[in-house]
């Protein structure tokens, strides 16, 4: 084929270029598709929205159909918006305005509907001709300020308009109401979020710049679905806010209802998101029809305006629990596929959690300089206007001799400037002046507003100057958004209970967890150890490496939660049987296998729990005897990689910690031998990251070694255990309480023999005790041979420790514990026998 130019004319022949097809379709199809990902399909990081929510909103915005304004025909808006803004067809923008009303679509909605807007059942909203809208108030949230030259603007379609490219957005919106889209070869999913978590978490980044993920997931605790339902595990949230992808399973909310009758029903009230109610239970139906699912005698829907209720009757004597899998496998429970792709400065990106908030943050950064830059100006502005009509004010003689001797305004003016130095904009406020300003109530509201606008400007150039204070006003801007539109979580988390586990394969018994200076970790059956008597060398637990020590043992159940709490400061979760199993003489397995530790970092204190209760709290005290208490329930959800438990000071570190609820004392042991109670109500409870306050005064050579926690009719006795293997019971109540933050009494005398305390408990004479070594002997023994005897005595002997080894760890197995391993064992022996 020729590529030869045919004859035309010279000037036509001047703009023809040889194109290769292939070629011109290829630059064709990236343009179209970069249109459609740029400027359709997908939300911008910055405001959450797409250009036609964009555009529908700015349309209301400038109509005036706010939240205070009267409800305006959907018909009407649509026209708006096509005619100005978004030249497509009136239907999808009719269908995006629609969704942007739907509670069941929109965690918070920002339109005010008014009229038939569809339903769950997957109804069609009504035409717009019927239907009326006006902005939700927390869409004004998205727009305020726009008129501050806060962001930029670009010309409409036609060049007629000016619209902004990107909303001021007050809020995250793109993790709050999250977005969906399809675009060429690539699509975004963003679930909804908590208005609250999100706003706390980027409060969390303005504080804390170098705030991880899991920084950031301690208040975003996972989607929050506009229907409610249940997100099955944590796992794929945490992949998801990590790397901006992941698949969160969603489960219905149900309840099997038992009945005398033996006919059991299973109730649905709410469901996982983008559901549609009504096809859900047709297939349903279809199922039971086909006699795919067995068991359900009638299915009813009994949803009304107050929420969603489907009942499923069950046959007479049918396994609920079979019925009920059969539903969950089939109907009540989706996948959500998420995809945090946004556009980032016109460009799609896949984004984490942090990411997203940190382009936010950019964001919110520019338009608060840039409106505190459009408001200095105006305030200057003011101020000079102000200031000619105070200097007019003090010489006001003058200026009215001067203004009544000239011929004309004009000349009056120019009069006024040459005898003043006036400027234009404050001769022309001067000679449109009325006399009554010039009395003395007027010249004082002006001095007053001039100090005001003063005020304002200096104000402005802190903003503008200080990147501090510009985040501190996003800061409380944000925090007065969440006061405002905050709300509960919808959604919540179960655990995957339908799947055969590891745990499910691990029997529950008591173990003894034993932890060493250099982070090996084993857990051994306390079964293994038989008590014996004081003062015995007990036997070997522990093959421990050369140059290594033990620092810690504990008990614990095999399914028991363990928080670990390092030298650091640090708090770690994991299940006991996560810990591997070992025989008695071998070293462990590193703990940082299971525990992301720094290098130095030492776990110090552990708490065995599975739930706490709402009134507890966590006590803590350091080295140097900082206490510090926060509410159990921030530390309900903790990561492998741990979270911050409290701040410590420069060589400070975390010794100890009680469970408490309030109503305790706190006693607090020293290493040289004093020991001081008070009441805990003498600590306030604070938040997670702060350095507590003083507990115990020590002398220069003295350390915190340990505290216990105890009531005021606590009936058991406080064991203290020394570094040379010495020990006493002391009932507690020879420890009168004092006020926090003093030398205390003597507990135990600390000579040579004894060396210092290592380790303090609350005893029942019932307990038993596991006492470890240093190199790694072990033994159990029961609290009632340790003789009982007054404070500031020696003690006896505990363990009969060889050379230089030392007492590393002391810790409580309770009498019921005892007592049923006692009774195991006898009953074996009967069997054998």
């Amino acid at each position: 084929m020729s590529t030869d130019t045919p004859d035309l004319p010279d000037e036509v022949a001047e703009r023809v270029q040889n194109v290769r097809v292939e070629d011109e379709m290829e630059q064709s199809y990236i343009d179209y598709a970069m249109s459609v990902i740029a400027g359709r399909a997908l939300p911008d990081v910055r405001d959450g929205l797409k250009p036609v929510h964009r555009r529908i909103l700015y349309a209301m915005h400038r109509s005036g159909i706010t939240s205070g304004s009267g409800h305006r025909k959907c018909s009407n808006i649509v026209g708006d918006t096509m005619g100005d803004f978004h030249p497509h067809g009136d239907q999808s923008i009719y269908d995006a305005l629609a969704r942007m009303a739907q509670d069941f679509s929109m965690r918070y909605p920002l339109v005010d509907g008014q009229g038939n807007f569809g339903s769950v059942d997957g109804d069609p909203p009504a035409a717009m001709r019927y239907t009326e809208a006006r902005m939700d108030s927390i869409a004004e949230e998205l727009l305020a300020d726009i008129d501050m030259d806060t962001v930029d603007w670009q010309s409409n379609y036609d060049d007629r308009l000016q619209e902004p490219t990107v909303l001021p957005s007050a809020f995250p919106n793109l993790l709050v109401n999250g977005s969906s889209g399809i675009a060429v070869g690539m699509s975004t999913n963003i679930p909804p979020h908590n208005l609250g978590e999100v706003i706390d978490a980027t409060v969390e980044l303005i504080e804390n710049p170098d705030a991880t993920i899991e920084d950031l997931m301690d208040h975003v605790k996972g989607p929050d679905f506009p229907t409610g339902a249940n997100i099955v595990g944590r796992n794929a949230v945490h992949a998801a806010y990590k790397t901006g992808r992941g698949r969160i399973r969603v489960r219905a909310e149900f309840e099997v209802e038992e009945r005398e009758s033996g006919s059991d029903r299973i109730i649905i009230t709410e469901l996982p998101f983008q559901t549609n109610k009504a096809r859900m239970i047709e297939k349903i139906a279809d199922s039971v029809n086909e006699g795919t699912i067995e068991g359900i005698r009638d299915l009813r829907d009994e949803s009304d305006r107050d929420g969603i209720r489907i009942v499923v009757e069950l046959k007479q004597n049918a396994m609920a629990e079979v019925v009920k899998n059969q539903l969950l496998e089939r109907y009540l429970e989706k996948t959500f596929g998420v995809i945090n792709l946004a556009l980032v400065d016109g460009q799609p990106q896949v984004l984490t959690l942090k990411e997203t908030l940190v382009h936010y943050l950019d964001h919110r950064k520019e338009v608060v300089r840039r409106r505190s830059q459009y408001e200095l100006g105006e305030a200057e502005d003011r101020a000079h206007i102000l200031e000619g009509r105070l200097t007019a004010l003090e010489n006001a003689d003058d200026v009215v001799d001067i203004i009544q001797d000239a011929e004309d305004r004009d000349e009056a003016k120019a009069e006024l400037r040459a005898a003043y130095d006036f400027s234009e904009e404050q001769v022309e406020h001067i000679v449109r002046m009325q006399l009554g300003s010039l009395t003395s109530m007027e010249a004082a509201e002006i001095e007053d507003e001039y100090d005001d606008v003063t005020a304002r400007i200096e104000r402005l150039e802190t903003i503008l100057g200080d990147e501090s204070e510009l985040l501190s006003v996003i800061k409380e801007e944000l925090l007065e958004v969440k006061d405002e539109y905050a709300d509960d979580r919808r959604t919540s988390f179960i655990e995957n209970t339908d799947e055969v586990t590891r745990e499910d394969l691990i029997p529950e018994e008591d173990v003894v967890v034993v932890v060493t200076e250099q982070d090996y970790v084993k857990r051994m059956p306390v079964a293994q150890f038989d008590a014996q008597n004081r003062g015995g060398k007990g036997i070997i637990g522990g093959d421990i490496k050369e140059g290594d020590r033990v620092s810690k043992v504990f008990r614990a159940n095999s399914h028991d939660y363990l928080l670990c709490f390092t030298n650091q400061g640090q708090v770690y979760r994991l299940k006991t049987y996560e810990v591997p199993e070992m025989s008695r003489t071998a070293r462990g397995k590193s703990a940082v296998n299971l525990l992301d530790l720094d290098d130095g970092e030492e776990i110090t204190a552990v708490v065995n729990t599975d739930d706490f209760e709402d009134d507890e709290c966590l006590s803590m005290v350091t080295r140097r005897g900082m206490v510090n208490r926060t509410d159990a329930s921030d530390f309900d959800n903790i990561l492998s990689t741990g979270i911050i438990a409290a701040r410590l000071e420069d060589g400070d570190e975390l010794v100890d910690v009680e469970v408490t609820d309030g109503t305790t004392d706190l006693i607090i042991a020293t290493q040289n031998g004093m020991a001081i109670r008070f009441d805990e109500s003498e600590v306030t409870a604070t938040g997670r990251r702060t350095k507590g306050v003083n507990g115990v005064k020590l002398r220069d050579d003295d350390a915190v070694a340990g505290m216990v926690a105890a009531t005021d009719d606590d009936d058991r006795d406080l064991l203290t255990v020394t570094q040379n293997g010495y020990g006493k019971r002391t009932s507690l109540s020879e420890y009168r309480p004092q006020s926090r933050y003093g030398y205390g009494l003597v507990d135990i005398k600390t000579d040579g023999r004894n060396g210092s305390v290592t380790s303090v408990e609350a005893v029942a004479p019932d307990d038993h005790l596991v006492i470890m070594s240093a190199d790694g002997q072990i033994m159990r023994i029961r609290a009632a041979d340790i003789s009982e005897v007054g404070r500031n005595t020696m003690g006896v002997t505990v363990m009969d420790l060889e050379g230089d080894d030392t007492v590393a760890s002391v810790d409580v197995i309770p009498s019921a514990v005892a007592r049923s391993e006692t009774a195991e064992e006898d009953e074996l022996e009967a069997t054998d026998d």
